[in-house]
């Protein structure tokens, strides 16, 4: 299992949020195989053992979307196995993955967001000014939690205003700055300068103790703000990577465009935006022809 999890983490380029998480998952597996058949090594498994495992999982009540993380973690850890010759056969090839109902991806209201961040008072000082420029990063470029965390300043082209994040796959992408964000960065980096001075992490987002944020903070602010205007449930840092493409949208931008700057390898992955601006537009239209 550690060869595994270092193949992911170094030759995959795995993130850390799916690291974590095949972690916890073939964890779970391995404990299963313990109790349940007295198997203590997982390449012993046969598709019929994973598949009593994953029925389990579904009398749990256990998510389909959850479901199938799992078996992916399970597909790529059989597979690795097989090309390190610790097994003959892949068990995984006989298993199929639960369907999972599509869910149209949720997003803030574009007005009252804009609202919140151009009329919310931030206090004046590091923390309140990490908290704007947390919220101006992730709805104004779409970025994904993690590459949020991984920026540095040094990453951040002041010529050109622009930032180089580094997505899946380790794969970079510059992504522009708007007005509203540059100004928001500038102010925070004088705040950082203030209080740490030149003896701070490179990362651009700190704590109070000048070590990088990690995914718990940033999702407690996000929460703080959303709730401020909404009660719905969507107020994940994600929420506001959807917000940013579907409000694109919804203004007439190429959905090629989105596709780059959201960093997807297909455009598969984009077209689930249009659904919601298919919504909008349906919504328009009852309201307005005479005929609807």
């Amino acid at each position: 299992m550690d060869l595994f999890f270092k193949y992911l983490q170094y030759e995959k380029r795995y993130s850390p949020h799916t690291l974590t998480s095949y972690h916890t998952d073939l964890g779970q597996f391995s404990d299963y195989l313990l109790q349940i058949y007295e198997i203590t090594d997982p390449a012993e498994a046969d598709h019929t053992i994973i598949r009593s495992w994953i029925l389990s999982l579904v009398q749990q009540n256990i998510q389909p979307r959850s479901i199938n993380r799992k078996i992916a973690c399970l597909r790529s850890y059989y597979k690795f196995l097989l090309s390190q010759e610790r097994i003959k056969a892949n068990p995984m090839l006989r298993i199929k993955a639960p369907k999972v109902t599509k869910k149209l991806p949720g997003f803030v209201p574009e007005e009252p967001f804009n609202n919140l961040l151009d009329g919310f008072e931030f206090e004046d000082s590091f923390e309140g000014q990490r908290d704007r420029v947390i919220l101006e990063f992730l709805y104004g470029t779409g970025m994904r939690l993690a590459e949020l965390i991984g920026i540095s300043e040094q990453d951040i082209d002041r010529y050109q205003k622009t930032v180089r994040v580094l997505g899946k796959g380790n794969k970079e992408r510059i992504i522009p700055i708007n007005d509203s964000l540059w100004q928001s960065i500038n102010t925070y980096l004088a705040h950082k300068k203030r209080e740490f001075g030149d003896n701070n992490s490179e990362k651009l987002l700190v704590t109070t103790k000048a070590r990088p944020l990690y995914p718990k903070f940033i999702y407690r602010v996000v929460k703080k703000y959303i709730s401020l205007i909404t009660t719905s449930e969507h107020n994940s840092p994600h929420v506001l990577r959807h917000s940013f493409a579907t409000h694109l949208l919804n203004k007439g931008a190429d959905l090629n465009a989105i596709k780059d700057l959201l960093g997807h390898a297909s455009l598969a992955a984009t077209q689930v935006y249009t659904h919601n601006s298919i919504e909008k537009l349906k919504s328009i239209f009852e309201k307005a022809h005479p005929k609807a």
